[in-house]
């Protein structure tokens, strides 16, 4: 019996969970290779390992003739006879050519051959247990970077986030611990291949439906969602229940809900939409907070016409366009803002908003006609406004568009009440 060929084995089925038979199988195939290529010149050959002694042996087929020229793949019949008596000329017969340093080759070989097998094993077992979790969100630390993209440890794998698929504005450094979307598995020569994402728009599904309880149970359901990864996402959400509040369910109790979601976010913004089958209704929700004082249809262009009034242009459209971008998105809609064109009253209406905002403590006159001339023509405007927006005005800078946005913001609180996040 071949006691170490035994042991190892043994101690491969144990500690790796590699069963012995597929073990034995790779083995004989690496052996069978490694004698064709030195020891054994027989071109019809197989290796077997007997499953009770683990002797191994080399077997070659030979063809049985009365007169033997290849002694090599040739036998002669009376030989052959010895055998196999029932044996007639033109068969087969087979004949052990095991050489006698084969054990030493076939030390050297079960070695490589049983890596091999446990490095082919590990693989596939990282496939099967990884080849689901497409769709899933899974955790680990970045371990290292390959031109851009960000390689993650995930314990058993590694993962590989793409550029593409990173946010960003998020920055990462070796070790730091991190969440992302599995866009997919691939099974390749080299392994599972596990794609990451932390720009996908199912990111923040997933995200949602493992934060909120009313999504995971089906009561509120999530119709669509738009992102710019790291900026602004809008989700649409609608209530299989009447009694359930789809937007008041996802943000939570004093917005935590959403709150932790933004938190994972890097603090991107999310609007939560009210979903509508009517699209008028569906799109004046996405565009909230601004008023619209016009919606239309254009059934043949696919497209939404809205109409503004000049102090809710610019919340409307948003920064660099965004609010307008993802509410298209959103809604599958071509979706077109403009002023509202009157007949006349213009320039009072801006007197009249300029006048307002001057009575505010900390704005005055002179900053009152900037910030109207600018688009912000009104409270709700600048307090909903990016302070990067207004810093951009002729004349302001951060600290002043801090200054301005903070006494705004204590004018409106009290004429309103708190602001909600």
């Amino acid at each position: 019996m071949n006691n170490e060929l035994l042991a190892v084995l043994e101690y491969m089925e144990r500690e790796r969970g590699i069963e012995r038979e597929s073990l034995i199988q790779a083995l004989e195939s690496a052996l069978l290779s490694a004698a064709r290529k030195s020891v054994v010149e027989s071109t019809d050959i197989r290796i077997n390992i007997d499953r009770e002694t683990y002797d191994i042996k080399a077997i070659a087929r030979k063809r049985v003739v009365e007169k033997v020229k290849n002694q090599h793949d040739e036998i002669s019949w009376v030989k052959a006879r010895m055998l196999r008596p029932e044996v007639q000329l033109g068969g087969t017969v087979d004949v052990e050519v095991t050489p006698k340093n084969f054990g030493r080759i076939a030390a050297q070989t079960a070695k490589q051959a049983i890596m091999h097998k446990i490095r082919q094993a590990e693989k596939e077992r990282v496939y099967d247990e990884y080849r689901d979790s497409a769709g899933d969100i899974v955790s680990g630390a970045v371990r290292r970077f390959e031109r851009g993209d960000v390689v993650v440890d995930l314990g058993r794998a590694e993962g590989l986030m793409p550029m593409r698929e990173r946010v960003p504005i998020e920055e990462y450094q070796v070790g730091d611990r991190l969440r992302a979307y599995v866009v997919r598995v691939d099974n390749t020569p080299q392994g599972a291949e596990i794609i990451l994402s932390r720009s996908h728009p199912n990111f923040v599904r997933r995200l949602f439906e493992l934060e909120v309880s009313e999504i995971s149970d089906g009561t509120v359901e999530i119709k669509g969602i738009a992102r710019e990864a790291g900026f602004r996402s809008k989700i649409a959400v609608h209530s299989h229940d009447e009694k359930v509040d789809p937007v008041g369910a996802c943000v939570g109790m004093r917005g935590i809900r959403v709150k932790n979601i933004v938190r994972e976010l890097s603090g991107e913004k999310i609007d939560i939409v009210r979903w509508s089958d009517d699209i008028r209704t569906f799109v004046t929700n996405s565009l909230a907070p601004a008023k619209l004082r016009h919606v239309s249809v254009e059934e043949a262009e696919h497209k939404i016409c809205v109409q503004v009034d000049n102090d809710q242009l610019s919340l409307a459209i948003g920064k660099k366009g965004q609010n307008a971008r993802l509410t298209a998105k959103l809604t599958g809609w071509k979706v077109d803002i403009q002023r509202e064109e009157t007949d006349g009253g213009f320039a009072e209406k801006v007197a009249k908003a300029v006048a307002d905002l001057a009575q505010l403590e900390g704005v005055g006159p002179e900053l009152a006609e900037k910030l109207v001339h600018g688009g912000f023509a009104s409270m709700e405007g600048i307090v909903t406004a990016e302070l990067e927006d207004i810093a951009a005005l002729d004349g302001f800078d951060a600290e002043l568009a801090s200054q301005v946005h903070q006494a705004v913001e204590k004018a409106y609180e009290a004429m309103n009440g708190p602001i909600e996040d």
